[in-house]
């Protein structure tokens, strides 16, 4: 009888553990419509692990640049990594993460998020952490990213923090429970309209305009790991008009880059070199490129990535050259969509 009552017991306890599973799939958001940024630190996991490039930072980096143009153009095969508001540990923990996979030539990383000393928002905090696999980098990047009002259980389990979610489910929620489609092309986040740039706004004054000591240990914690690994860091700064970003800033990268031997490069300086017309390749009023102005910064960092780094063309790999074919073909396939979406000829 022991048994039989032990056995009933096991089974209930499987039910009650998968049907709690079923159901935290279903709640959590699956960011396939509408704010489609949480989607894609999640992608990554599903790709080819054998990346020249690597990209991380926030929307300076998914929304500006192009893999598919430096694949096209100079046959380099990068990913990006990037994030709505990335915070600088998260970038690290990133940086953990991706090389547990693989090791890169390159490491790409945006700077603006230098700025931040403190963890900001929980919505932005959960489109970078929840797309991440479970592993200690993980763990350690909730820790630091976690705002006041948060908990770790709420990680651990999203039904703690979606359960109240009902009113909110659409039908792609239930489509999209198993199997979310991409929404990325390698990590780029494609737009096609355009909003001219028009009216900036002036920049504030700040209190103090020196990065913070965290902001400073990550940034050094990054380029260490890089060393370890035998990556090359390359720090940037996306052409993007807003937010500001003020003089005192480009000295203090200006004079790591320099202190640390590592490339530093403000597209914000080189806009007429690159070509950008902020008038056609914005979709937002110059906070972000659309795919017109991140097709021309990537071909211009491309350049600069072939002749300043070890990264060499691999057009020709037969297994590469495949698996390229297919992206390409997405790729020209949601730029047609988008064109006609947008009313644009």
């Amino acid at each position: 009888m022991k048994w039989k009552t032990y056995g009933r017991v096991i089974v209930s306890a499987c039910i009650v553990v998968c049907s709690l599973a079923l159901l935290q799939r279903l709640l959590t958001p699956k960011y396939t419509d509408g704010i489609i940024e949480g989607a894609l630190i999640a992608e990554y996991y599903g790709e080819e692990k054998d990346h020249d490039v690597i990209f991380i930072g926030d929307c300076e980096v998914y929304e500006n640049f192009s893999p598919v143009v430096l694949w096209e153009k100079y046959g380099i095969n990068s990913y990006i990594r990037g994030s709505a508001q990335q915070l600088i540990w998260q970038s690290y923990y990133l940086l953990e993460d991706t090389l547990r996979y693989e090791t890169p030539k390159v490491v790409v990383f945006n700077v603006l998020s230098m700025q931040y000393e403190e963890p900001q928002r929980e919505a932005y905090n959960r489109m970078t952490l929840e797309g991440m696999k479970w592993s200690v980098s993980k763990v350690k990047s909730i820790y630091a990213s976690m705002t006041s009002r948060e908990n770790f259980e709420d990680y651990l389990f999203p039904i703690l923090r979606y359960h109240s979610r009902w009113s909110e489910l659409k039908k792609s929620d239930l489509e999209n429970m198993f199997q979310v489609p991409k929404v990325s092309h390698n990590g780029y986040y494609m737009r096609v309209d355009v909003k001219a740039a028009e009216t900036i706004p002036d920049p504030k004054p700040l209190a103090d305009y020196m990065f913070g000591e965290n902001a400073y240990d990550y940034l050094d914690r990054m380029r260490e790991l890089c060393e370890e690994k035998g990556v090359q860091l390359i720090l940037i700064k996306a052409p993007s008009l807003y937010p500001h970003w003020y003089d005192q800033w480009e000295t203090q990268m200006e004079e790591y880059a320099e202190k640390y031997g590592l490339l530093y490069f403000n597209f914000l300086e080189c806009t007429e070199d690159i070509g950008l017309d902020f008038q056609k390749d914005t979709y937002d009023g110059g906070l972000h490129l659309n795919l017109s102005g991140a097709e021309k910064l990537s071909s211009y960092f491309g350049k600069i990535l072939v002749t300043e780094t070890a990264v060499t063309d691999r057009r020709g790999e037969a297994a590469l050259e495949k698996v390229w074919e297919e992206k390409l073909s997405a790729y020209e396939q949601e730029k047609q969509q988008q064109y006609i979406q947008y009313g644009i000829k």
